[in-house]
């Protein structure tokens, strides 16, 4: 029974351990031990438990006390290891090197990897300890034991390496085991290496023989090293300056020294051993003319000999030696004078310096320079360097900081411009905490500072206060070191700083840009640069910047990180403005270079994070744009494949993943869970929209618990309890309104929670708290657009008459969703209901309020988004029509249409098929709009009446007629039988069936209801018939029965036409003369009076003037048609140039031909005026001029040139100063040449560029001449014409000139781009011409050059699709062009194998009679 009792109280410590429990865990040992005193894992559980309780002495014998009972155990042991090196007793740091012996006693045997680990670890205990011999020891043992795995060569020569570093230090306490395991060291280190000769050869020798020359004893080897370097490196001197030295130390001057001397002094006429070791050598053998001039002492030399007992020529000679870095002769040197001068602190502090920087042992050991240095300050303490290489030694070599901060003082003090000194002090007083003493020196030297120096002190203060955020101080600081030196980046960069740290980016943004100016080099700047770009929210701006250190350091993952969080950033913002398409490419960036930084650092969990979040945003988008393209990543299920192509759903499910993968790094982020959760309602959400609630249960509940694991992890943050709550409404009220209230509870502010609570209570129809949350929300937030739906949701519910305003500014506060579609519904409702139009309500909701247009306007951004709503597409469609967006109409009825052909809902699939049918009718496509009627069967009168005009329309009159018949018998009301009625007798006039159409249009007059539309029939058919009797008496009919205010226009019309039929010219113009003072606001009248007046009263054309001047004011809608008939008033009244030359008839036709430019009359006009102008003698000149070239082009066109060119040089015999007829006779004879296909000769081509440059202000000169460069295949000649044509047509302002230019220099090039000439020349060009043609006026040539060039470039991209789709499918177009796009288009969808559009285009050229599309189809399909 006990047994079991100590395992569950060692199950019970194990687990308190697990979650870090570990009183608790304490206290079950205890009870076990209690138990069972001895019992192993009791005493290892306390030990582990005393450690995290900070407990070291318990630890410590709980563990010995394991170890103790079973010493054969390595838990203990680790256990003890891992205390003692968490410790920082002394007494733990001691036993720590045994602890470690005896871990590798069990790992020897059994895992070799720790016991490298345990023993490196071992290694660098004793190096700190400076134990040598037990390191070479220990790594001796290492490298032996990787000498029997048969490591690679590389691996040994590093170990070999590091233990060189290792055993290099203390040289000089070294005893001689110690340096035969370095030497070894750096033999077998030699012959490791892979390369010979190389630069780590190089060093590695040069380190083999400094070190040999300081071991008498090894005379041998070190002069077989510098033989074997000299053999390697013949250009190196420092083997034998080495070799030398070691010669003259010994005094050796045999003839290998004497050979070593002189090729050194061959290598280097200036070495000094080289120098030393001949003059020596010359002095030995008596020649001591020679021994002078090789020793290198000069004046020195002669000043020795005659003043042998002065100390500062010794001195003097030492300082010269030291310049030189000859630091042992400067040490003689410097040791004489002071023999000779002991008293001299100068003297002793120069010797120190010798020692400070002499040979790798005193650099290492400065304990020479410290003495000497010492003796220096007793000697003179006034000697500031003195004190600051006192302070120098102390801190870098003793580590006595605070010895040395005090001789820094001291150095400081003797001299207040010893700026190393002074920042010395500063640092060190700033490590040793004591801010004080930083601040006093700082501050007595910024007081005293004039401006513009003491820069060390002004920055260090300025870093100070940015440490203890005190940013404004810190500021002014660095400003005063930046006037001392404006051209150190580094000030820049902590001034940048500091900005930042205030949140002043504005400055913190000039500050980094100034300092990347000064430092280009530094990618910190930029990337500074680009961080506060992003945060200012200029995220195009922030990517070009990260962009830059991309391109320099391509695996810079906080640039590549900051990159992928813009496009996020600029996806998220294009999702908020419903440019879909536009974000769906951000994000495939954002996930591409998150991609790249996750290749190169996998364990971070925010580069996770954000791939999730990248995945997670594609769900507000419509399925049939949600695609991304997902890279390969590491350690997922895309790891080793190339980039897949994956749909919504695929990458919502991705984005999960990657929460995953993020949470196994960071598992306690309450963040990333709360993200994970709402990545699973997204999936729900997705789910429900294909497949209804199945299958959505199991994704809700691993939403519901990530969140619920957000909360436990972080309970005080609203945003999860929001959440969960939002979650939980799916299932559980109860819940969810508890989530929510907690919010609220705990941010009673926070107006999402209060929406969201409201939803809640309205989705359970307790509409009174709803509309109270909805309520309060709107106080906290009014511009919340949420909350108003949810008010706009229960007005609609409760029938109030606000819900229409409500939804109406859902609609201004932004775009959602719910609030357009009702909005939208709202207004279709009100247009719908045609009773009400006069009322205020009418007008003040749908007409002052513009409802049409922004309803249209909203609604179009939600079908972007939403493709499956069939009411949303028939809504817009609706609002389309009533704005007489006709194209659109039909798309969105389209749309309506094929979204119900999937549901089966057969009553909304015949209104769809009724609404397309109607729509089609609108625009012209009668057969398909008969298909559309005559798929389903009509009982609506409009519909059978749409049928029948639409056969009317397509030329089928008995088919209509039979419609009309069936509609007559449905019709109920005698107003719709009028109409109908009135329809027969068109279609029997139509038919020539006089009578027949007089019958009908009697008997519609004779109904109870008539309509006044038979009257104006009647009236109407009796005028065209020339029977002035019916006319009159149908039109007195009318005057009888109509308001005299209603159908003016109409009544007017017919009367004068009456007149004008009866002969009665006057009439006419007194009638509408009197109609225009009864109505003079009616812009249709004025106009019809400026345009009967020159026809038929043409006495009194100066009032038809003024008549079409005031149409003009009134309306230019009908103002356009007025200003023609202005035009023809004035030039009937003589109004011409000659008489006035702002306002005459020439003015007036080329405003019209501004207004109206496809108006076929105004050409007539316009030359009608011409010849009518004042200077007619000049005209006739020109219209001499224009009738010879009009005949000569005649009989050129006709093919008869020899006649043509025969009158050409008759009239030029005669007339030779006439430019256009000398270039029309080249034109001539070049086109008789060119018809020889032979290559017209220099002389010719001269002679043409000469006939046009007579001709040099004429643009289609130059298109010619061009044009001829391109049959000869000159083409830069041909675009050199093309430009200067361009240049002509700017400085004349001729815009059709310049767009002609620009589109003839775009298809020269294209041609050239689509000969595949590889050249990214024309490209630039074709799209340089594009881009100007563009700006001067839309031009769809030029949108289909731009589309061209994307197919010859890139057959298969979606951007060749995109702008062949905007030529082929936008209204307006040319036939001819879109013909061209649709052979493209074609040919894209057909490499791409997508039916489905090709479909759609073969149904849009059949629509638009392109049958030659179903046949280039054919041989597309046969050919592949």
């Amino acid at each position: 029974m006990s047994s079991k009792e100590v395992k569950s109280a060692l199950k019970s410590a194990r687990e308190a351990i697990k979650n870090k429990e570990f009183k608790d865990a304490l206290k079950h040992c205890k009870a076990a031990l209690k138990i069972e005193k001895n019992n192993y894992n009791a005493w290892v559980f306390i030990g582990l438990a005393a450690a995290e309780l900070e407990q070291p002495e318990q630890a410590q014998t709980a563990y010995k006390k394991a170890a103790e009972l079973e010493p054969n155990q390595l838990l203990a042991w680790q256990g003890l290891t891992n205390l003692y090196e968490k410790s920082n007793q002394t007494d733990f740091k001691e036993e720590l090197p045994e602890m470690y012996l005896k871990l590798m006693e069990f790992y020897e045997s059994t895992e070799k990897q720790k016991w490298y680990e345990v023993c490196k670890k071992l290694v660098e205990l004793y190096y700190q300890k400076q134990k040598h011999l037990e390191v070479a020891r220990a790594w001796n043992k290492l490298i032996k034991l990787k000498q029997e795995e048969n490591v690679e060569k590389e691996e040994l020569y590093q170990l070999w390496i590091q233990m060189i570093k290792l055993l290099g230090d203390g040289q000089e306490s070294q005893d001689n085991e110690i340096q035969q395991q370095l030497l070894g060291a750096f033999e077998n280190a030699l012959n490791l290496t892979f390369k010979i000769p190389s630069e780590d050869h190089q060093r590695l020798s040069t380190e083999y023989i400094t070190y040999l020359s300081k071991l008498p004893h090894e005379e041998v080897k070190l002069k077989a090293a510098c033989e074997s370097m000299v053999c390697l490196y013949p250009s190196l001197t420092f083997p034998l300056e080495f070799l030398s030295l070691h010669f003259i130390d010994k005094g050796n001057y045999d003839e290998d020294a004497v050979n070593c001397y002189s090729r050194l002094l061959e290598m280097d006429s200036s070495s000094g051993p080289g120098h030393i070791g001949i003059g020596i050598k010359a002095f030995k053998e008596n020649n001591y003319q020679q021994a002078s001039d090789s020793l290198i002492v000069g004046k020195l030399t002669s000043l020795l000999v005659s003043h042998p007992d002065i100390a500062e020529v010794y001195a003097l000679r030492g300082n010269i030696h030291f310049q030189q870095q000859e630091y042992q002769l400067a040490e003689k040197q410097f040791q004489k004078a002071i023999q000779l001068d002991p008293s001299s602190g100068n003297y002793h502090y120069f010797l120190g310096m010798v020692y400070w920087y002499m040979g790798e042992e005193t650099r290492r050991d400065k304990t020479k320079a410290q003495t000497h240095l010492l003796k220096a300050a007793k000697l003179d303490a006034y000697l500031g360097p003195v004190f600051r290489y006192l302070g120098h030694f102390y801190r870098d070599i003793a580590a006595d900081k605070v010895r040395a901060r005090g001789c820094y003082k001291k150095a400081f003090e003797i001299d207040r411009h010893d700026a190393e000194s002074g920042a010395a002090a500063v640092d060190l007083s700033m490590e040793l905490d004591d801010m004080n003493s930083a601040l006093a020196i700082l501050k007595s030297v910024t007081e005293h500072a004039s401006a513009g120096t003491a820069k060390w002190a002004w920055l260090r203060r300025g870093l100070y206060y940015l440490k203890i955020n005190q940013y404004t101080q810190a500021i002014a600081d660095l400003q005063a070191a930046l006037r001392a030196d404006p051209k150190d980046s580094v000030c820049w960069e902590c001034i940048g700083e500091a900005y930042l740290n205030r949140r002043g980016f504005t400055a913190a943004l000039k500050s980094f840009t100034k300092a990347n100016e000064l430092n280009p080099e530094s990618i910190y700047n930029i990337y500074q640069i680009a961080a506060i770009k992003q945060t200012l929210g200029k995220c195009k701006e922030a990517a070009n910047e990260y962009m830059q250190i991309i391109k320099r350091k391509e695996d810079y993952v906080p640039a590549l990180k900051g990159l992928g969080e813009c496009y996020l950033s600029m996806a998220q913002s294009a999702l908020k403005d419903y440019l879909d398409g536009r974000a769906v490419c951000y994000l495939e960036k954002a996930m591409q270079y998150i991609s790249r930084a996750v290749q190169h650092r996998p364990d971070l969990s925010c580069l996770w994070k954000l791939l999730g979040d990248i995945c997670t945003q594609i769900h507000v988008v419509s399925p049939t744009r949600g695609n991304l393209k997902m890279p390969p990543l590491p350690n997922t299920s895309n790891s080793n494949k190339q980039v897949q192509n994956l749909n919504k759903i695929q990458i919502l499910k991705m984005g999960g993943r990657f929460y995953g993968r993020a949470l196994k790094l960071l598992p306690e982020s309450a963040n990333i869970w709360c993200d994970l959760g709402i990545n699973y309602y997204r999936q729900a959400q997705c789910v429900f929209i294909n497949l209804g609630e199945n299958g959505i249960n199991e994704i809700l509940e691993k939403s519901l618990q990530c969140l619920k694991k957000s909360v436990m992890l972080d309970s005080g943050n609203h945003y999860y309890w929001n959440a969960l709550g939002v979650i939980a409404m799916y299932k559980f009220y109860n819940f969810a309104k508890n989530a929510l209230l907690a919010v609220i509870y705990f941010c009673f502010q926070n107006v999402v929670a209060w929406t969201n609570l409201g939803v809640l209570y309205q989705k359970h129809e307790n509409i009174e708290l709803a509309h109270k949350a909805f309520k309060v929300a709107q106080s906290l937030e009014p511009s919340y657009v949420r909350c108003w739906i949810g008010q706009a949701l229960i007005a609609e519910a409760v029938g109030s008459y606000e819900t229409m305003d409500l939804f109406r500014h859902t609609t201004e506060l932004s775009v959602h969703t719910e609030g357009v579609k009702g909005y939208a519904h709202w207004v279709c409702s009100t247009l719908l209901d045609k009773s009400n139009r006069n009322s205020e309500l009418y007008l003040y909701n749908i007409v002052q309020m513009n409802a049409i247009s922004s309803a249209q306007v909203a609604l179009t951004k939600y079908t972007e988004r939403i493709q499956i709503d069939a009411a949303a597409f028939t809504m817009l469609g609706y609002l389309n029509e009533h704005l007489n967006l006709k194209q659109q109409a039909v798309k969105a009825y389209q749309s309506a249409f094929q979204i119900l052909q999937t549901t089966g809902e057969t009553e909304k699939l015949i209104f769809a098929l009724r609404n397309y049918g109607r729509s089609l009718s609108t625009i012209g496509h009668y057969n398909q709009a008969i298909q559309a009627y005559t798929s389903t069967q009509l009982s609506d009168l409009d519909d059978i009446t749409g049928l029948a005009l639409a056969y009317f329309k397509s030329g089928l009159l008995q088919e209509s007629i039979t419609v009309y018949e069936k509609a007559l018998m449905l019709a109920k009301t005698e107003k719709e039988k009028a109409y109908i009625l009135v329809s027969l007798a068109l279609l029997e006039h139509k038919q020539k069936k006089v009578d027949g159409a007089k019958t009908l249009l009697f008997k519609c007059s004779m109904l109870k209801e008539p309509a006044i539309e038979s009257l104006l029939s009647l009236c109407a058919l009796g005028l065209v018939n020339r029977d002035a009797t019916l006319a009159t008496a149908a039109l007195n009919e009318i005057n009888k029965r109509v308001n005299q205010k209603d159908a003016v226009y109409d009544r007017c019309l017919l009367l004068c036409a009456i007149f004008a039929l009866q002969g009665n010219n006057a009439g006419v113009q007194k009638q509408l003369a009197k109609a225009v003072h009864s109505h003079p606001g009616d812009p249709m009248l004025w106009s019809l009076l400026s345009r009967v007046v020159p026809q038929y009263y043409p006495k009194n054309s100066k009032g038809g003037i003024v008549a079409g001047s005031v149409a003009c004011h009134f309306s230019l809608t009908h103002g356009k048609k007025a200003l023609l008939y202005s035009g023809v008033n004035q030039l009937a009244a003589g109004v011409h140039s000659g008489k006035s030359q702002s306002n005459n008839a020439l003015k007036t036709i080329q405003k019209v031909a501004l207004l109206c430019p496809g108006n076929t009359h105004i050409l007539f006009f316009y030359f009608t005026v011409k010849a009518a102008g004042a200077f007619q003698s000049s005209l006739n000149q020109e219209l001499d001029q224009w009738s010879v070239c009009q005949a000569i082009s005649g009989l050129k066109q006709a093919g008869q040139n020899s006649e043509a060119e025969s009158l050409c040089s008759k009239v030029l015999s005669i007339q030779p100063e006439q430019p256009p007829l000398y270039l029309l006779l080249r034109q001539i004879q070049c086109e008789q040449l060119l018809h020889l296909q032979k290559k017209l000769p220099e002389v010719v081509l001269e002679e043409l560029k000469k006939a046009v440059m007579s001709n040099f202000a004429s643009v289609s000169a130059w298109h010619w001449l061009a044009d001829v460069y391109k049959s000869q295949g000159l083409m830069v000649a041909a675009v050199m014409c093309y430009r200067q044509s361009l240049q002509v047509a700017s400085q004349q302002g001729n815009d059709s000139g310049k767009l002609s230019s620009l589109l003839r220099l775009a298809l020269l090039g294209l041609s050239l781009c689509m000969a595949h000439i590889s050249d990214t020349e024309w490209k630039d060009l074709v799209q340089e011409a594009t881009g100007e043609a563009m700006k001067i006026a839309y031009s769809p040539l030029a949108v289909l050059i731009q589309a061209l060039l994307q197919f010859c470039i890139k057959m298969g991209a979606r951007e060749t699709r995109r702008l062949l789709e905007r030529v082929v499918y936008q209204p307006g177009c040319p036939d001819s062009i879109v013909s061209v796009a649709r052979w493209y288009l074609l040919r894209h969808l057909h490499a791409k194998n997508d039916e489905q559009l090709i479909d759609t285009l073969l149904d849009h050229a059949r629509d638009h009679s392109d049958s030659r599309l179903d046949a280039f189809y054919k041989k597309l399909c046969s050919s592949s």
